[in-house]
């Protein structure tokens, strides 16, 4: 089947690219029509948060349970001199005609807290809350930030702010050009070819494309966060140019092997082709397995960056090899203008990539000239020499494979120290939500937050709402054995008296912790207060429930964490049931889930000292803060596979080269040496790719590319090159056992199609007999 697609797409291929071209163009027209609705809120399950946001729906109109941001003004007069006073009100009032939007000016009764009373900034501070639909989409609240951002007028001695992670900045990450700008250049000088840089490139260009545009059409069906969108195209341009290039090698071999381009594109799919399916299903199911968890949220950024993935595979399956058709032998060749002009390409990209917008129009002007120049400029449409393919047994691979062979044991014992050192920080790992003191300094959201921490104190910008039902005939003392209760507790710096609703059915009450939202301290407060609550209520028919931003995060971070030993559970039965089947072995499946679950181990080591310890701070440019609770779980789901990827690329050669040969000794150098560069260049690609996210300024892309980044290079590097060489030599032939009864129970799916690159075959491309099984 894998053969026909081939050399279908290969025959067809005008059809398939135009094909290619009007399905993005409709789907791109269809969603520029209906727009996205990314969202930033949680919908929690049956929690204690939710039920108090219910209680303030109904019984508040909703107020306080909607996503809020401030306007925060420091005027050195004070916030109360008359022209102040009359230009902020202005701005308050324009800003309450926005429609949904209820605005508690600190010149109301209501507001009469939110001027700052102690302290040096004493009447020199105040805020406007401004409280926005709790169900407002991430497009409509941007647009409504932008329209507040019009209407800030400049005061003179008056300094304003929008604060809130609401209206904070975000600006789009460019930074998966940069890592396009290093593609190019690690794709030319490990292969020395244009159009094989050229090809892997544009086919996951091609699949991210369609993906994003297919989950902004799914947006309207799920719950796709804003965050989703970002994952999508980090994740989809590393595995698409991974996936692409595994084929475009293997076309290479067929040619080198003397086949023509047409048998050649159909044995390419029908080996590296089925390894591409299989890695990129299990990444899906991977990433798939998040919907156990039961959120919205959750479920919404596994099929966002499930479904990228997912095109990125069938781009490599159908649209790479009716590219290979147009390319045909040329692949091999590489003219000195068009390695030229691919070096300004990259310095275009890496123009863009660093927003420098005269690097970028130089490098493509430069690009331009260059193609220009060729038509006179005899030299530059020469060819560039080739470099000859060395003997498998004369590459470095082949040689570190032996070394590492002569001394299994210590490369084992090394391997692991590594990984294990590396993982050590992960018993640290604290799960929460970091909060806007954490943008980067400078921006309207860290100021205003400053601000605001400095003013009222640090818990000001964390604060606690409590809810309750109220029975009718209940005794108001009771009431006031709650406001007492909050205000005595240790950690509480402000409780306010109970606000209740107009029919009196419902009671509401405001809680200012000490600390910060993102801090420890903060947590366990919500804990304890629930646990007093819960005994000075007992018997008067109230039952309070805790909520508020900071509260629902707690929940959330706390109903992921219990469910997180479910959802790793499932992934790694299911990869190894998956391993299993594909190469006939329990011990080969059982050593690679093991083994990933130390370089992930060790990537979420490196994660929590960066970013909860700060230890890359001053690097990064952020500060410590716990670790969101989604991270743990899409980072496994990920990195999980992406790390399968590498295990299916080099255990389906070192399995194809065992079942021609016998030799397990053997057949590990040569399936090493087979793969070593391609699977190098991949891994290279993709840590610069998610490397690159680190040039962001937003701490959540930053924390994603450095885990995929470092589990990444661990993968490549500590467990491919050095464990699994060492423990296939210590397993020996026993790597392939299998019970006869397991192997006749089990379906047989051959992931490599069982061709050998020789130059008998380079007749017509008819599907040909797998190896036979020893």
């Amino acid at each position: 089947m894998f053969a026909r697609l081939g050399t279908w797409c290969h025959r067809r291929r005008r059809l398939v690219v135009v094909a290619w071209i009007l399905v993005v163009i409709a789907a791109g027209s269809v969603v520029g029509s209906l727009g996205t609705e990314t969202r930033t809120e949680l919908e929690l399950p049956d929690v204690e948060s939710r039920r108090g946001t219910e209680i303030l729906e109904q019984a508040f109109g909703g107020k306080g349970a909607g996503a809020t941001g401030s306007v925060v003004f420091r005027a050195e007069a004070g916030v109360h001199d008359p022209e102040v006073r009359a230009a902020m009100t202005a701005l308050f009032e324009e800003i309450e005609t926005i429609e949904g939007l209820s605005v508690t000016s600190p010149y109301e009764p209501e507001g009469a807290l939110n001027v700052a009373a102690s302290g040096d900034l004493a009447g020199q501070v105040a805020f406007a809350e401004i409280e926005l639909p709790h169900d407002i989409t991430v497009e409509e609240a941007i647009e409504v930030t932008e329209r507040i951002r019009d209407m800030v007028p400049e005061v003179d001695g008056v300094e304003i702010y929008l604060g809130g992670s609401v209206f904070a900045e975000f600006e789009a990450p460019s930074s998966e050009v940069l890592g396009l700008a290093f593609a190019v250049v690690i794709l030319v000088l490990a292969f020395g070819s244009v159009l094989a840089m050229g090809l892997p490139i544009g086919v996951a260009l091609a699949g991210v494309g369609l993906g994003s545009i297919l989950t902004g059409l799914l947006s309207h069906v799920v719950t796709v966060p804003e965050a989703g969108n970002i994952l999508g195209v980090m994740i989809g341009l590393g595995v698409g140019i991974d996936y692409a290039l595994f084929i475009v090698t293997r076309y290479r071999e067929n040619l080198h092997a003397g086949h023509d381009p047409e048998r050649a594109t159909a044995i390419a799919v029908d080996t590296a082709g089925r390894a591409v399916l299989f890695a990129g299903t299990t990444v899906v199911i991977s990433l798939l397995g998040m919907v156990l968890m039961g959120m919205s949220f959750v479920t919404g950024l596994a099929l966002n960056a499930a479904v990228v993935v997912a095109l990125t595979m069938v781009a490599s399956l159908t649209l790479l090899p009716a590219l290979l058709g147009f390319a045909g032998p040329r692949v091999e060749v590489t003219r000195w203008r068009g390695l030229v002009a691919a070096g300004f390409v990259a310095v275009a990209l890496l123009g863009a990539g660093l927003r420098v917008p005269a690097l970028a129009v130089a490098g493509v002007v430069l690009a331009a000239l260059v193609l220009v120049a060729s038509l006179a400029v005899r030299p530059l449409r020469r060819e560039v020499p080739r470099r000859r393919p060395r003997p498998l047994e004369q590459t470095v691979a082949y040689r570190w494979s032996r070394r590492i062979q002569r001394h299994p044991w210590q490369s084992a014992i090394l391997g692991t120290a590594i990984l294990v050192a590396l993982a050590l920080p992960v018993s640290g790992l604290r799960l929460g939500f970091s909060d806007e003191g954490n943008y980067p300094k400078g921006t309207d959201t860290r100021t205003a937050y400053d601000l605001l921490a400095d003013a009222f104190g640090p818990g000001f910008n964390g604060k606690l709402v409590v809810a309750t039902e109220v029975p009718e005939g209940t005794d108001p003392a009771a009431l006031e054995a709650v406001t007492a209760a909050l205000g005595a507790r240790d950690g509480v710096a402000f409780a306010s008296p109970a606000t209740t609703s107009e029919d009196g059915r419902a009671a509401v009450w405001l809680v200012v912790p000490t600390t910060a939202p993102q801090d420890e301290a903060t947590a366990e407060l919500v804990g304890d207060l629930r646990a007093t609550l819960a005994e000075v209520t007992a018997g008067t028919g109230l039952d309070p429930a805790v909520t508020g931003t900071v509260a629902a995060q707690v929940d959330f971070s706390e109903y992921l964490t219990d469910r997180l030993a479910v959802f790793f559970g499932a992934v790694l039965l299911l990869s190894f049931l998956l391993l299993m089947v594909v190469f006939r072995s329990l011990l080969v499946p059982l050593k690679a889930v093991v083994m990933n679950l130390l370089s992930i181990g060790a990537a979420f080591g490196l994660v929590v000292a960066a970013f909860q310890w700060g230890w890359a701070g001053p690097l990064l440019g952020i500060d410590g803060a716990p670790i969101e609770p989604f991270v743990p779980m899409m980072l496994f789901a990920i990195v999980f596979g992406l790390s399968m990827d590498y295990e299916v690329f080099l255990l389906s050669r070192v399995r194809e080269e065992w079942l021609r040969t016998g030799d397990s000794r053997t057949s590990v150098a040569d399936g090493l040496a087979a793969t070593a560069r391609v699977i190098t260049a991949a891994a290279m690609i993709m840590v610069f790719v998610f490397g690159s996210f680190l040039l962001e300024n937003d701490r959540m892309v930053k924390l994603f590319g450095t885990g995929l980044a470092t589990a990444v290079l661990l993968d490549a590097t500590v467990v491919r090159m050095l464990l699994v060489p060492a423990t296939m030599e210590l397993l020996g032939d026993r790597n392939w056992w299998l019970p006869r009864w397991l192997d006749r129970v089990l379906p047989s799916i051959d992931v490599e199609g069982g061709h050998t690159p020789s130059a008998d075959a380079a007749g017509p491309a008819e599907e040909p007999r797998p190896l036979e099984r020893v």
